[in-house]
Parts: structure tokens; sequence; C-alpha cells
């Protein structure tokens, strides 16, 4: 039987026939389309399904994983995701039952993952976190994504609340961060973290805000490392692709506290939490 994994966010989805090797994974028929999850259930159901469709290709068995942003009953597949504005046609409804019915097949083929775990599910398996049996995976990007793994255990974090100096985590490591800093700090009006690497930008300037995230970044890191007694951080979000910038200071920090630990980026990007999200069913 086929194996099709899905990556939903607030406006976005990709799929891909997903087929497994010895911690390896391959990909055929990847789709992905921009979705507008502010409307109707069905509106939302039918674009999901079309995706998931054409990924499918000709296949009319198979099982379909699905990485999805919390928070959500991932057991049973409902979405409690109320006061984001996006998905919430969607709120204490079966997704996966919806889905089933959309698709043409049994409810049980449907698995649902926290995008986070899945993330690092899928790279611990086949990409960046392979040589960790106990590690941390983080996700950089609008908010903050956050995931353990223990041996072969998996599981969402939820380390965005975390209270942090004196506020919670994604307070500090997210895009809103960036832009808080930027404009109290320089006057600078930035979109992203893209925004700071233009040719315009003072590189001093670039330099100094990318310092002061990796060192929060590695203030915010330290304790669940020692606590969790892991070997390493997986990092991946769009953030990550500015590692450069500020994992050196992230990095110092960790040695300077006695606990230098390797942090990985993805090298798997999206499709890590595709293959997450289909080990289930491996």
């Amino acid at each position: 039987m086929e194996v099709i994994g899905v990556d939903i966010g607030g406006s976005h989805i990709s799929a891909a026939k997903v087929k497994f090797g010895d911690r390896t994974a391959s990909f055929d028929e990847f789709h992905e389309a921009d979705v507008d999850t502010f409307c109707t259930k069905e509106a939302i159901i039918t674009a999901w399904s079309e995706v998931i469709r054409n990924a499918a290709g000709e296949s009319s068995h198979y099982k379909v994983g699905i990485a999805m942003p919390g928070p959500y009953d991932y057991d049973n597949g409902i979405s409690l995701i109320k006061d984001q504005g996006k998905m919430a046609s969607l709120y204490q409804l079966s997704v996966k039952d919806l889905l089933a019915e959309s698709l043409g097949i049994p409810s049980s083929c449907l698995a649902f993952t926290n995008d986070a775990e899945a993330f690092l599910a899928g790279e611990s398996y086949a990409g960046a976190g392979k040589d960790f049996q106990n590690s941390v995976g983080i996700t950089l990007g609008t908010g903050l994504g956050s995931a353990i793994k223990v041996h072969e255990v998996v599981k969402d974090a939820k380390l965005w609340t975390a209270p942090f100096r004196d506020g919670i985590a994604e307070d500090y490591l997210g895009t809103a961060w960036f832009k808080k800093y930027a404009f109290e700090h320089y006057g600078l009006e930035i979109s992203g973290v893209k925004d700071l690497l233009a040719s315009e930008i003072d590189f001093a300037v670039c330099k100094e805000i990318f310092e002061t995230f990796g060192r929060a970044f590695g203030e915010f890191l330290f304790p669940y490392l020692i606590r969790l007694h892991s070997e390493g951080v997986v990092l991946g979000g769009k953030i990550s692709l500015a590692g450069d910038y500020y994992l050196p200071t992230t990095r110092a920090y960790l040695e300077t506290m006695g606990y230098p630990v390797p942090i990985n980026k993805s090298v798997l990007g999206e499709r890590a939490a595709l293959i997450g999200a289909c080990l289930s069913f491996v």
C-alpha cells in the first residue's frame, strides 16, 4: 500500500508519496498549494483533498500521514484551533473523518502528528538527527516549534509558552522578536529576518542583532539540553537558513556553560515533516 506524507500549515499544504528504505526516504509526486484557511470547512477540506489526491496519482489504496500544527487532538484527528483565525471553521470537528470521506478512504488510513514532532522524527530517521539517541528539535520561524527525542520516542515539547526572561520563549525566538528589536534599537522596519541581510543594512547592525538573538537561543536551550541529556539539536524553520549569523554565538554560550553539543541544521527542509508524519505506518 502506498504511503502519502502531508504537511499542513495555516496557509499551505504539501504532499508526496514517501518510500522508505533503511534509514532513508525518497519522494514521488510532490505537490503543494496555498490554501485560504479562513474560509468554510468545505472549501478547506476540498483544497487539501485535491493536493493529497494529486500526490496519490493513480493509487486507490493508500495511507495518509499528516503533520499539523496544534492545538489538536492528534489521536482522533480533531482540530482544537480556534483563536488564530486560520482553520477556525474546523474547530472541534473531526478533520480525520472529513478528509476520509472526501478522499474515499477509511478513516483508519489517516494519522495525525504534531508538525514539530513530525519534523524531528523525519530528521532523526533520514536526516540531520540520525546520529542522536537523545535530541531536541527546534523550528524557528513565525513561531517557535519544539520536540524532544529520547531513544525512539519523539514528542511535541510545547516549549513556545515556556517561561523565559520576562515573558515566554516565543517572545524572544521568532520573527516578531527580530522586528521589534530592529525597530526599537535601530529604527529599522523589517518584515522578517531576510530583510536584515539586504545590502543597505549596516553589517555591524546586522551582526549585533543576530548575536543578541544567538545568545538568547543558547540561554533558552541550555536547561533543556541538560535536563534531557541531549546529544544534539536539530534546527529547522525559515530562521534556521540564517544560522551562520547567530549559531556561532549560541554554540559559544553553550560551551561557556560547559555543555557544548552539535547544532545540526535540517537537511530535509519541509520534507522532514512528510517523513515523520508517515512513520506510524512503517
